[in-house]
């Protein structure tokens, strides 16, 4: 086969594959809106990644980790198209075989997910039967000999049936995306919801709690910039109307929990600042939210857990779980089961209608967004999402600070200058933050007004910057008197260690 056969066989195949992941798209808005091959293909390679899968992606990527995934699997799928389509050049009707039989996989491969319809299944498999149809199609559009030489018209044909071809497939797939983003009940209802007013307010945020620096990181982050992680790429849609929490397990009394009984429960406030284990040191991968809930401790007493029981075992409704200390959940701390951040019910991509707020605990043994079940257990009986895949079972956030002003490699001008950042261990609260220039003393920064212990708190120290290249370090003391590590630790398996550390030139 000549190579421009094989071209032809190649661009046919990659069109035919955008066409097919476009249809698979617009299919599973339609009837199955969790099982885009994209998701099922995404979710799998998720839940099969090593951790040091995970912390590299986090590392590169951060919050774009998923918007990474899913292009890799994109120029995947496209090679593989290509792949077919080559085939289906030198001998006719196996590329097709590819597509239905790449169709028929993912479609099986969809009906494992935990959150698995009936329809799971008809996505995938009809995005492989687009894609076989048109790339059977594409094939037999060859160039000829037209009244002009050489078979232009033919060409140009071809070129534009691939091209037409591709740019179906890319409506398809935006239409699915907008499809799922706007026709979900739960999105309706979320829009129309007003939230209950809480039995107990959080204490106003006084103006102290901020300090007039600018470039540090906000007290309160804003709902649109607060971090994501979790292992969901399609975002689930849950309808409050048909959301249940189940308390079960180690329990004397089984209790179901309807989305009215919750909103008619006596809601609370709290400001709590949630962080992930794969936060590097200085890493942005925290926040600070305004939180509304019931306490989940309540809920836990009407169950009565047993005696021995040590650990609930929070299930969201796409099967992630989560291995939260009993204790942690029962021993005063402001636990809740949350329905509203920052004044307004939650995000979607943040847990709507209900998630897990817990202090003091990395998000991976205690954050559950759409949250559906507890079950009350021991640690030497379940094993939860990443505990399975070796990080520690308990998850205390580590005491931390970050520099925040200056930024990193930035060019300061030398004369009056302030160093300034956020420092946390909540459920202990920080009493203190010092400050390394070079190789010179440590000096205390002054603090702003911490919230409650549950929150991270701002601080500043004045800075006489002189010219040069300078090393800046922070460390952080808490309300206990601990002074924060110096030793270097990576996220896995318990949270990262070690004094955020930046250089700077002063010119």
């Amino acid at each position: 086969m000549n190579a421009s056969r094989a071209w032809r066989g190649a661009a046919a195949g990659a069109a035919a594959a955008v066409l097919g992941a476009g249809a698979g798209e617009l299919v599973a808005a339609v009837v199955a809106p969790t099982s885009s091959p994209f998701a099922v293909i995404g979710g799998a390679l998720i839940d099969v990644a090593p951790s040091w899968a995970k912390d590299a992606a986090i590392a590169w990527f951060g919050t774009s980790d998923k918007i990474a995934l899913l292009t890799a699997i994109g120029i995947v799928l496209l090679i593989l198209g290509a792949a077919a389509g080559i085939c289906e050049a030198r001998r006719p009707r196996v590329g097709v075989v590819v597509f239905v039989a790449v169709g028929i996989s993912v479609g099986g491969l969809a009906l494992t997910r935990e959150d698995a319809g009936s329809l799971a299944l008809v996505p995938s498999v009809l995005a492989g039967a687009a894609g076989a149809i048109a790339l059977r199609m594409l094939a037999r559009t060859r160039p000829g000999t037209g009244a002009d030489g050489a078979g232009q018209p033919s060409r140009r044909a071809f070129l534009a049936w691939t091209i037409g071809t591709a740019a179906v497939g890319v409506v398809m797939a935006v239409a699915g995306g907008l499809g799922r983003a706007g026709a979900a009940a739960a999105t309706t209802v979320r829009a129309a919801l007003k939230l209950p007013r809480p039995v107990t307010p959080a204490p106003p945020i006084p103006a102290s709690a901020s300090l007039d620096v600018a470039g540090i990181t906000p007290v309160v982050t804003p709902n649109p910039d607060f971090y994501r992680i979790d292992t969901a790429l399609v975002v689930p849609s849950v309808d409050p109307s048909t959301w249940r929490l189940r308390i079960h397990g180690m329990v004397a009394q089984e209790v179901t929990l309807t989305w009215d009984e919750l909103l008619a429960l006596p809601l609370v406030e709290s400001v709590t600042t949630l962080s992930c284990v794969s936060n590097e040191v200085g890493g942005d991968l925290i926040g600070n939210a305004v939180w509304l809930g019931y306490p989940i401790r309540e809920l836990l007493q009407r169950a009565v857990p047993d005696a021995d029981a040590d650990m609930v075992l929070s299930a969201s409704v796409d099967g992630f779980t989560a291995g939260t200390p009993l204790e942690a959940l029962t021993d005063g701390r402001a636990a809740l089961l949350a329905i509203g951040m920052n004044g307004e019910p939650l995000p979607p991509e943040h847990g709507f209608p209900v998630r897990m707020v817990v202090p003091g605990l990395y998000g991976y043994v205690s954050a559950t967004k759409w949250v559906t079940d507890l079950e009350v257990t021991r640690f030497d009986r379940a094993t939860a999402y990443w505990t399975a895949r070796g990080w520690s079972d308990r998850g205390p956030i580590k005491l931390e600070s970050r520099i925040d002003v200056p930024r990193q490699g930035r060019a300061v001008p030398a004369g009056d200058a302030v160093i300034a950042g956020v420092a946390w261990l909540p459920g202990t609260g920080v009493s203190g933050v010092e400050v390394q220039v070079d190789d010179g003393d440590w000096h205390g920064a002054e603090l702003a007004t911490a919230i409650s212990d549950d929150t991270w708190v701002q601080w500043r120290r004045p800075w006489k910057a002189e010219s040069g290249n300078h090393r800046i370090r922070c460390r952080a003391i808490s309300r206990d008197g601990t002074t924060q590590t110096d030793t270097v630790a990576a996220p896995a398996p318990d949270g990262a260690s070690g004094w955020h550390t930046i250089t700077v030139q002063v010119s």
